[in-house]
């Protein structure tokens, strides 16, 4: 199975210039869409129909930093197993305590969650250029695999927020 970057002829490497990847993904749907193969015999068209999901899942995968973050440590070997690895430094662990106290203490206030969503914004990018940094820098994989577990979590509670503020 081809991976995603060769899908798109890129550098197989977190950090993605998105326009690249836009056009990549683009220029490949182009190639295999199903509307292109129609009036083809069956097998041709299954075949593109393949390439098609193949190129939506990659594109999906690689436009997202986190499972972008996820699919290259995959390919390196490193799995995340976020259910049974639940290990994170004590920091982190009092952080998430402080988040829910906060979201708990904002429950019904639309601009204090507002204020809560804003800073875990600068957190989870500040933790994206650390995934950055350990996946193509440093080749830190552990590493890696920790931070998108934190980002796992953020990501949660981040949508936690928002829908209590949708409320």
């Amino acid at each position: 199975m081809q991976d995603y970057f060769s899908l798109f002829g890129l550098p197989e490497r977190y950090a993605l210039d998105s326009g690249q990847l836009e056009a990549a993904y683009r220029k490949v749907q182009a190639q295999v869409h199903p509307d292109r193969f129609a009036h083809r015999p069956e097998g041709e068209r299954r075949v593109a129909m393949q390439w098609a999901t193949l190129a939506n899942e990659a594109y999906r995968a690689l436009r997202n930093p986190l499972t972008r973050g996820r699919y290259l440590l995959s390919r390196r070997g490193t799995e995340i197993d976020a259910e049974r690895n639940t290990a994170m430094s004590p920091a982190f662990l009092m952080q998430q305590m402080e988040w829910r106290e906060a979201v708990e203490d904002a429950q019904g206030d639309a601009v204090a969650l507002a204020d809560l969503l804003d800073r875990m914004q600068e957190e989870e990018q500040a933790m994206f250029q650390q995934l950055g940094r350990q996946l193509d820098v440093s080749d830190d994989s552990a590493g890696a695999a920790e931070t998108v577990r934190r980002l796992m979590f953020i990501e949660r509670l981040r949508s936690e927020i928002e829908d209590a503020m949708a409320v």
